[in-house]
C-alpha cells in the first residue's frame, strides 16, 4: 500500500527545479510548453520570487554558516558547466548533509516559490546541472558517507548517499573484490546521485547494462520536502510500481535523489585490453557483432572513437601517445575482455583479433601487455569528453548529433515554461 502513497505523491507535487511550472496554489501557472530548440530565447518566469535576506536566514538556521554559500569565486565554479558554455547567475548555493536537510529546504523554497536546480559532481556536457537564471544551486557533494556493503548475504549490494564520488566508490569496492558496474571518463568528480539522474551509461554498459538494471533502490526528496523512501536491496521485486525507475534519468525533474543501493559484480581476475582501427564506419560496426559472438561473455567493453578525436587528443594533451603510429587511421575501436581464466581469456581474444585482421574488418592493432599500456589506452578513450577542444572543434557527426541531441533533451526537460 505504500508504493501506491508514493505513487499518488508523486503525481501530485512532480516538480520543476530549473524555471518550471509552480507547484502549489499561491503560484499556479499555465500549462507549460517545452521548447526543443537551441534557438529559442528563455525567459525567466516572473511567477518565481527571488532569493531575500529572510530567506538567507532561514537557511543558515538549518545548514548553518558553512552550508549556505554565498562566495562570488565558489559561485562562479557552481554556475558554470563542466565544458564552460553555460553560465547561470544563482547568487546562492546550499549545501545540506543529510536528506532532512534537502527535505526542509524543498519545504521550505515550495512555499515561497523559489526556484532550485539540484547538483552533483557538475561534469555533464549539456548544461543540465547549472542553473538557467538565478535558481537556487542545492549541492548534495557533502552527503558522501558510504552507508552499507553487503557482500555476503546479497552478493556485492552498496547503499550510498548521492554526494560520493564515483571513483572513491570504485576504490571501495576494489579493496572489497568487487566493481562498480558503471565507469565515466569523469569517475574523479562525477557523483552517484548524478549519475543515477542522468542515467549515465558509462564505459561498461555493453557488459553491465544501464542503471535501470543494477540499481535497486533509492531515496529521493519531492518539491514539497515530502521523502520517498525506495531504498530497497532485493533485486528480484515484482509488488506493484517500481517507481525508482521513474527517478533514474529523470535528471532532478522529479525529486533530488539523496540514496542509491546499487547492486555490484564481483571483480573478475583476468582483464585483456586491445585498441584496434578499422577503415571505416561499417567495418566498426561489423567488428561489434563479431565481438559478441566470439568474445561472448568475457566481453566488457567496446568502445568508438573516430580519427577527429584522436587527432584532438594526441594534439592538447601531453604526455599521449598515438598507439598505432605513425599514421592516424579513419576509426579506433577499444576493446576490453573480463573474465576469470588468464590463458583462455588471452588465447581468445588473440583469435579473434587474427580473424579481424585476416577478414579485413581490422587494418592495425595492439593487444595491451601489462597494466600500464592498458591504462594509457583508457586514457585516450576517456579524456575525450573531458577536454573543451573536442566538443567545440571536432567535426565528427556522429559525436556532434549526440551533444545536440542530448542538448535537446536538456531543454525539454528543464526549460518548460509557461
Amino acid at each position: 500500500m505504500e508504493k501506491w502513497r508514493a505513487a499518488d505523491r508523486l503525481l501530485k507535487f512532480s516538480s520543476r527545479f530549473a524555471s518550471a511550472v509552480n507547484w502549489n496554489n499561491s503560484c499556479k501557472s499555465k500549462q507549460g510548453k517545452y521548447f526543443y530548440s537551441v534557438a529559442t530565447t528563455v525567459h525567466r518566469n516572473p511567477l518565481f520570487s527571488s532569493i531575500s535576506p529572510d530567506d538567507i536566514s532561514y537557511f543558515k538556521t538549518i545548514l548553518g554558516e558553512r552550508g549556505v554559500v554565498q562566495d562570488a569565486l565558489a559561485l562562479d565554479a557552481a554556475n558554470t558547466d563542466w565544458m564552460g558554455k553555460y553560465r547561470g547567475s544563482s547568487k546562492l548555493l546550499l549545501q545540506p548533509k543529510n536528506t532532512e536537510e534537502v527535505s526542509q529546504i524543498l519545504k521550505y523554497c515550495n512555499s515561497r516559490c523559489l526556484a532550485v536546480v539540484p547538483q552533483g559532481g557538475n561534469t555533464g556536457l549539456v548544461g543540465g546541472s547549472v542553473p538557467v537564471f538565478d535558481e537556487v544551486i542545492i549541492n548534495v557533494g557533502l552527503m558522501r558517507n558510504i552507508l552499507s556493503f553487503d557482500k555476503v548475504i546479497v552478493s556485492g549490494v552498496l547503499v550510498c548517499e548521492a554526494g560520493c564520488i564515483l571513483e572513491n566508490l570504485i576504490s571501495f569496492l576494489d579493496d572489497e573484490g568487487f566493481i562498480m558496474p558503471l565507469d565515466l571518463g569523469a569517475k574523479g568528480s562525477c557523483q552517484i546521485g548524478g549519475n543515477v539522474s542522468t542515467n549515465a551509461g558509462g564505459l561498461r554498459l555493453l557488459r553491465y547494462g544501464s542503471l535501470h538494471g543494477s540499481v535497486l533502490g533509492l531515496e529521493a526528496v519531492l518539491a514539497n520536502g515530502t521523502v520517498l523512501d525506495m531504498l530497497g536491496t532485493l533485486r528480484k521485486d515484482n509488488t506493484g510500481y517500481d517507481l525508482k525507475h521513474l527517478f533514474i534519468g529523470s535528471e532532478g525533474s522529479l525529486g533530488i535523489v539523496t540514496k542509491v543501493s546499487i547492486l555490484t559484480p564481483p571483480k573478475l581476475s583476468s582483464v585483456n585490453i586491445a585498441f584496434l582501427a578499422c577503415e571505416d564506419y561499417t567495418s566498426c560496426q561489423k567488428l561489434l557483432l563479431e565481438a559478441k559472438k566470439k568474445l561472448g561473455g568475457i566481453l566488457s567493453a567496446f568502445e568508438f572513437l573516430d580519427s577527429d578525436a584522436m587527432s584532438l587528443v594526441l594534439k592538447h594533451l601531453d604526455g599521449v601517445r598515438n598507439p598505432l603510429p605513425p599514421s592516424i587511421h579513419n576509426f579506433y575501436i577499444l576493446i576490453e575482455t573480463t573474465g576469470s581464466n588468464e590463458t583462455f581469456d588471452k588465447e581468445n581474444l588473440e583469435a579473434f583479433l587474427l580473424h579481424s585482421v585476416e577478414s579485413g574488418l581490422v587494418a592495425n592493432g595492439v593487444l595491451a601487455q601489462d597494466i600500464n599500456q592498458a591504462s594509457s589506452f583508457w586514457h585516450i578513450r576517456e579524456v575525450i569528453t573531458m577536454h573543451p577542444h573536442f566538443v567545440v572543434s571536432s567535426k565528427s557527426p556522429i559525436l556532434l548529433w549526440r551533444v545536440l541531441w542530448n542538448w535537446e533533451l536538456t531543454l525539454g526537460v528543464y526549460l518548460k515554461l509557461s
